[in-house]
Formats: structure tokens, C-alpha cells, sequence
């Protein structure tokens, strides 16, 4: 039961950080676009981040409600938060000359250091998550699908 009440905490956390990225990167859509032109990857694939970012968190977030797509989107809770965590290393490490934050709301105000404890701390819950739900008993998972 505890095991249970950790991952629904977990998948709230990770649903939280995602709906509220994509919405504030949509309500800041120019300021999101500008942001993304900036950043050090070539301009032609700005139409395509700006738009599959968002929509990206958004599934993701949706996966985590329900029971039968949580590991999945466990999985790419996982595989996003680590990506914005290698560029968040690579900005610590200087490895580009411009550095704006394409980040939503109120995360675009954390400093680089910060943005780093944030991504590990979302990394390490979507581990913990995925080790929780593997570890889960197959009769509480099968009487969760029945």
C-alpha cells in the first residue's frame, strides 16, 4: 500500500511539472519561439521543438494517469528529464555561447546550478518510479487491470 501511495505521488509530481511547462510555454508561445531560436541548434528545427516539446509533456502527463500506460510514461518522464538535464551539464560546462532558457513560468527564473538540482531531482523520482512499479506483486497489478 505505501508502494502505491509513492508512485501516485511520484506520477502527480511528474504530471504537475509537465502540464504546467507545456501550458506556460503556450501561453508564452512568441517568447517560447524566440527562446528556441536561440538556442544552439539550428533555426530549421524550431517549428518542429515548439511544437512537440509541449505536446511531448502533455502525452507524457496524460500517460502517467492512467495505470496501464504509468510505466511507459515513466520511462519518458525518464528519457526527456534526462535530455534537459545533459543540456543543462553542457551550459554549466560552457559549452555553448548563449544560454537563454526556453523553460515555462516560473522555472525560467532558476539559475543554471538550480535547473541542474531540479532535472536530477525529476530523474531520480522517475527511477525511483519505474524501480517501484517493476517491484509491484503481478496480483495487485492484474487486480488494478481487472
Amino acid at each position: 500500500m505505501k508502494r502505491k501511495i509513492i508512485i501516485e505521488i511520484i506520477s502527480s509530481l511528474l504530471i504537475l511539472l509537465f502540464l504546467y511547462a507545456s501550458v506556460s510555454k503556450w501561453l508564452a508561445f512568441r517568447t517560447f519561439i524566440g527562446d528556441m531560436n536561440n538556442q544552439p541548434f539550428p533555426n530549421w528545427m524550431t517549428p518542429y521543438l515548439v511544437w512537440s516539446i509541449p505536446f511531448i509533456e502533455v502525452l507524457i502527463a496524460i500517460g502517467l494517469i492512467f495505470e496501464k500506460t504509468r510505466v511507459p510514461a515513466l520511462y519518458a518522464s525518464l528519457v526527456l528529464m534526462m535530455a534537459f538535464t545533459i543540456y543543462t551539464v553542457a551550459v554549466l560546462c560552457h559549452a555553448f555561447l548563449y544560454i537563454p532558457c526556453s523553460c515555462g513560468g516560473v522555472i525560467k527564473k532558476l539559475t543554471w546550478p538550480q535547473h541542474l538540482v531540479f532535472n536530477l531531482f525529476f530523474v531520480g523520482i522517475s527511477i525511483l518510479g519505474i524501480w517501484l512499479k517493476k517491484r509491484e506483486p503481478v496480483a495487485a497489478v492484474r487486480a488494478v487491470e481487472a
